[in-house]
């Protein structure tokens, strides 16, 4: 893009200014959130997606000020990101206290995507005229872009650490001046604002040092792609000796698969390169990296099975839609590749351009459509989790009723609300109380964990995984349930999948002399020591008081220790220092033990 280069001195100025105005923007918004129209979240998501996408849209495309195709463009996208925001905070109003992260991150998420891959071929039209880009022009704005963005960020991170050593070297003199202005609001958005916009320029005027960082980035694809390729491939060769169980039982398949098909991908396409005859590689090489090519379909497929499986065991969940959409595309992109590999007439990997040019609209596609009601994930949770849950009421757990309370928007509390009113739900006494209390609640307190369907149901299953003290009774009855219906965390002990080193031990004993047993629930393991959680009982119920290790003077873990665990050899010494109060502030003597480890190595 060797037009940046010669940027007039109005349109470098305006590069500048419209990142200002958006760290201005971005602090009005902070500082009026509880002024209309700012304190209605419809209001605040329309506002941040806007000034995030489209002016730095603008800032990355602008050449002529007088162009009127930047302007129309420009307001066409307006009116796009505007209707999917205001789409998502609708999703998250009308009812208090929803978790708006697991609808917000995929927004964002999604526009970023959008914008980058638009991001092209909006600027060739705006240079050429017209849309049909060719792939040359399409790769080198996309590169452009990408390094440019990169290097905003570093100029404006490293000229933050000198604004801060400059604050912190007055600070020492006792000139607090500095210190204070640099962390005010005002000061901290509009800066920002600045640098990012003064890096954009760099970016887009250093058009020699841009090409040169880029040529070192592909120098390092080139060389780290036969290492990535002949890792592929000896994975797939080993995959006939050591089965597939093994992998499954990772947990963690699908997405170890696709970060190795991703960064496949990644690599293959910054070392082809469109307008270079000559190949990079020898060719026994270039077979090594056609052959991870023709692998990659396996990745795909096996990542798509593994989600599958769990789709059709525990219904959809928004990870498991996002998931299966990203691996989907992968899937597309893993058969182009392997279909370019297997064409060898021609330049090495050419059916590369074709693959790309085809993918980066279904990309495109699916990032705009999917945070719309068009695929609209959420609808798509709801239909599948409300039709597991009516057909067997066991499955209202506490972390499923929070998930439709809190995690899936309005529309998620609408459904725990029709759940309610379900004959099958309406005659199960317990889901019936799970339901209420999760409508009553006001606040989410259970991490996000969008499998929380999984694991150990029933009662049986639950106590052989949980290893009873020597010495100990059971806990109570209702201890049990609670840790059952989730309404106490216990961590792996309620995973089917942990087994092994990994036991959970339980003992009941009064620790607090109170005249009421307390329950610690402990994961031993042999790589560290036991971490427990102490639960205690009060009138509404089983609450956790709080976590405790088991270390010596040393923070070591004695080697006995799991063992003494489960053989009830649990003592209680009293603190010989109380706790000191000095009107009404705590203050906790820490008791330096130097002293006792010297005398302990002296003989």
């Amino acid at each position: 893009m060797q037009q940046d280069a010669t940027l007039s001195w109005p349109t470098r100025s305006m590069i500048v200014l419209i990142a200002l105005l958006q760290g201005l923007m971005l602090f009005a918004a902070q500082e009026l959130a509880d002024q209309w129209p700012f304190r209605d979240i419809g209001w605040r998501y329309c506002w941040y997606a806007w000034v995030l996408t489209v002016p730095t849209a603008v800032a990355l495309t602008l050449v002529d000020l007088k162009a009127w195709r930047l302007w129309l463009h420009a307001g066409l996208a307006s009116l796009l990101v505007l209707a999917l925001a205001a789409w998502t905070a609708w999703n998250l109003s009308g009812e208090t206290a929803l978790y708006a992260a697991v609808l917000q991150v995929p927004l964002s998420i999604c526009l970023a995507v959008a914008t980058f891959i638009a991001l092209p071929w909006w600027q060739f039209r705006l240079h050429a005229g017209h849309w049909r880009a060719d792939y040359g022009a399409l790769f080198e704005r996309a590169w452009q872009n990408g390094l440019t963005l990169m290097l905003a960020a570093v100029f404006t991170g490293l000229t933050w650490l000198l604004l801060w050593l400059w604050a912190a070297l007055f600070r020492m003199v006792k000139v607090d001046f500095f210190h204070v202005l640099f962390g005010s609001d005002a000061f901290i958005a509009l800066a920002t604002g600045m640098l990012a916009g003064f890096g954009v320029l760099i970016g887009r005027t250093q058009h020699r040092a841009m090409q040169i960082t880029r040529q070192v980035l592909f120098a390092i694809c080139r060389g780290l792609l036969p290492l990535l390729s002949f890792i592929a491939v000896l994975f797939v060769l080993s995959l006939p000796f050591t089965g597939l169980a093994p992998l499954w039982a990772t947990r963690s398949a699908a997405s170890l698969l696709l970060v190795l098909a991703v960064l496949l991908i990644s690599l293959a396409n910054a070392v082809y390169q469109h307008d270079d005859g000559t190949p990079p590689y020898p060719a026994w090489l270039r077979r090594l990296v056609e052959a991870s090519l023709l692998a990659l379909p396996i990745y795909a497929g096996l990542a798509l099975y593994a989600m599958s499986l769990r789709v059709s065991q525990y219904g959809w969940t928004l990870s498991r839609f996002w998931g299966v959409a990203v691996a989907v595309l992968i899937a597309g992109y893993a058969i182009g590749y392997a279909f370019a590999a297997l064409r060898r007439h021609g330049r090495w990997l050419h059916r590369l351009e074709t693959v790309n040019r085809w993918m980066c609209w279904a990309v495109l596609a699916t990032a705009l459509l999917a945070i719309s009601p068009v695929i609209d994930s959420v609808r798509i949770t709801l239909a599948s989790q409300m039709k597991r849950l009516r057909a067997d009421p066991a499955l209202m757990t506490a972390d499923a009723a929070n998930q439709l309370r809190f995690e899936l928007g309005r529309r998620g509390v609408q459904a725990l609300r029709t759940l309610q009113k379900a004959p099958s739900l309406a005659a199960d006494t317990r889901a019936s109380s799970i339901i209420v209390q999760a409508l009553a609640r006001q606040k989410r307190e259970s991490r996000w964990d969008n499998d929380i369907d999984d694991g150990v149901r029933d009662l049986a299953s639950l106590k052989s995984r949980i290893v009873q003290a020597k010495g100990t009774a059971s806990p109570a009855d209702d201890w049990w349930q609670a840790i059952l219906d989730r309404r106490l965390h216990a961590g792996d002990c309620l995973d089917d999948d942990k087994t092994g080193d990994n036991r959970c031990v339980t003992l009941r004993r009064d620790l607090d002399g109170d005249g009421e047993d307390d329950v610690l629930l402990c994961m031993t393991s042999l790589y560290s020591g036991p971490r427990c959680q102490l639960h205690v009982r009060e009138p509404a119920g089983w609450r956790k008081e709080g976590d405790v290790s088991f270390q010596d003077v040393d923070q070591r873990t004695p080697d006995g220790a799991p063992q003494a665990l489960r053989d009830g050899r649990l003592t209680m010494q009293q603190p010989r220092w109380p706790t000191l109060l000095l009107d009404g502030a705590a203050g906790q003597l820490e008791i330096d033990r130097s002293n006792d480890r010297a005398e302990a190595a002296t003989p």
